[in-house]
């Protein structure tokens, strides 16, 4: 097998953000730019050399071609064998599964999530590692470091293989399986879940939903596990993966999964709805005419976990992103467990679940997940909240109003303002920031403000701090407000605002959250001078 060894430049912007690196499709077709980032992920790591990659994507534009590069340079950097998912496709949950079942070294994921796809839209990458998680914040810099100085990467001259076939071919001396999408992540959901009595929940008669696969990842794996293995019938919408979503947006929001939002507020509404997004990690949970926020779902899937196979020996703890809202932790409490608060990025996580802290995780925009994978999880989440139905035999909105009457409601919403001038987003946040010493104590539109700050964090595990990670509000009743500019997009910036109140009144439970928060929503506009620096009167999306 003959090595080539092709020399490169190093191009600007390359640092990965909190889901790997995410650009435009077209930056990705950049000559050597694709190249130099896998390169750079293998000169980072060590003692790799004939040991087992994991590689796939979500099947958006550019997912098979650049497989069939990385398989060339996997290869000439000397790894023994690759498994790759059948056309090219792998979940990133089920990535990070089929990573811990076959003790891989790593993994590389082609997947930009929920931005959108096809030609003319975006593209990502990111490496994770053999627990089956994103690579942690040490790696990843080392990575952006080399990319910054890179002048040469290595590949072999062969021909593409066939993705669509399954079994094992050689790409020069280098074995690779060309697998199953979907089995191996549908056993492992077999064995946290009692599909027998999601079976007869399907069965009864009494029970019916809908499932939007959005045209992305998550359509062949909710045919195989909701419709053939549970029985559920033709439940699942835009279920075949395109290039790009069906020219839709693949994000599991109120705004973007419109489609199915409509049939579950519709007449003659099924009992459940849900969706996922891009590369199946995110999910939205709807009743008939009922959304069930992420905040509260985490919260519902703690205090529910008795009733799951899987967690029925109890929970160790859970962890929550520091935006998302303090339900889940009313919960921890009453069950007399650990409630971590962590950084955006599934990463935090991983490090809590590896070392046994915490058993279920998640984060307000629409990613929950647990100890089986290292990845938040959307079609597991959609099991989780079957089985709780099934055993509970009660709707979406009773469970809801149960446990807010045992636990209060936090009122919780967020508003994204995307594709902003990004300078105008920088100065939006510096100016907040700039106002922390004169805060505490101030009273805006009658609500006393207590603290301000930016949130930092102290991994409990390996000491590690992350600094900067979000501006924070909060006043004198428990509510707050917090500010953050999201690294997931790829064009200007996203500024994402997040309100909460908590309320232990029953009798106000049934309040729309936008009006529950309506003086909250005007505080953070006259704290921030949102309309002036976004240039916009409302949000993008509200959630």
């Amino acid at each position: 097998m003959e090595i080539i060894k092709v020399q490169t430049q190093p191009f600007n912007g390359q640092k990965p953000g909190t889901s790997g690196l995410r650009k435009q499709v077209s930056i990705f077709q950049q000559a050597h730019y694709l190249e130099n980032f896998v390169q750079s992920i293998f000169n980072a790591l060590e003692d790799f050399q004939g040991k087992t990659l994991v590689l796939g994507g979500d099947g958006r534009y550019h997912n098979r071609t650049a497989i069939q590069i990385i398989l060339k340079m996997a290869a000439a950097n000397g790894f023994g064998r690759v498994l790759v998912g059948q056309g090219g496709i792998l979940s990133t949950p089920a990535a990070s599964a089929v990573i811990r079942k076959n003790k891989a070294f790593g993994g590389i994921i082609l997947s930009a999530s929920h931005n959108p796809g096809g030609p003319d839209g975006d593209f990502g990458i990111k490496y994770n590692i053999s627990n089956g998680g994103p690579a942690p914040e040490k790696v990843t810099d080392a990575i952006y470091q080399i990319t910054q100085d890179i002048s040469v990467y290595q590949s072999i001259e062969t021909a593409d293989i066939d993705l669509d076939r399954l079994g094992s071919v050689k790409m020069g001396d280098m074995p690779v399986e060309v697998i199953d999408s979907v089995t191996d992540y549908a056993e492992l959901m077999e064995t946290l879940f009692d599909f027998e009595r999601i079976k007869q929940l399907f069965n009864s008669g009494a029970f019916s939903m809908a499932f939007d696969a959005m045209h992305a990842v998550t359509g062949p794996y909710a045919k195989a596990i909701l419709e053939d293995r549970l029985g559920a019938g033709n439940i699942v919408l835009n279920g075949e993966p395109l290039e790009d979503f069906g020219k839709g947006h693949p994000d599991p929001n109120l705004t973007y999964a419109k489609e199915l939002v409509d049939i579950l507020y519709g007449t003659n509404a099924p009992q459940f709805g849900a969706a996922s997004d891009g590369d199946g990690d995110r999910n939205m949970i709807l009743g008939q005419g009922c959304f069930v926020t992420p905040s509260d779902s985490l919260a519902v899937m703690a205090a529910n976990a008795h009733l799951v196979p899987g967690y029925s020996q109890g929970i160790a703890g859970v962890a929550r992103s520091m935006p998302t809202s303090a339900a889940v932790d009313r919960v921890a409490k009453q069950l007399g467990i650990a409630c971590y608060e962590t950084p955006t990025g599934w990463k935090f996580f991983g490090n809590l679940l590896d070392a046994g802290k915490v058993t279920l995780c998640g984060e307000e925009s629409f990613g929950t997940g647990s100890d089986h994978v290292r990845e938040k999880d959307g079609l597991w989440a959609v099991l989780f909240w079957l089985n709780i139905l099934a055993v509970r035999q009660q709707s979406v909105q009773q469970i809801l109003k149960q446990h807010w009457a045992q636990y209060g409601r936090n009122f919780y919403s967020r508003h994204d303002y995307e594709n902003v001038d990004a300078a105008q987003a920088k100065t939006l946040m510096d100016e907040l920031e700039a106002q922390f010493d004169s805060l505490p104590g101030k009273t805006i539109s009658g609500a006393r403000i207590t603290f301000a700050d930016n949130f930092s964090y102290t991994d409990p595990v390996d000491n590690s701090r992350s600094e900067k990670q979000g501006i924070r509000i909060g006043f004198a009743d428990g509510s707050r407000i917090v500010f953050r500019l999201s690294g997931t997009g790829t064009a200007g910036a996203t500024l994402r605002i997040y309100l909460e109140r908590f309320e232990a009144n029953t009798d106000l439970h049934d309040l729309d959250a936008q009006e529950a928060l309506a003086d909250l929503i005007q505080i953070a506009d006259e704290l921030a001078k949102v309309k002036h620096y976004t240039k916009r009167e409302q949000p993008s999306v509200i959630t």
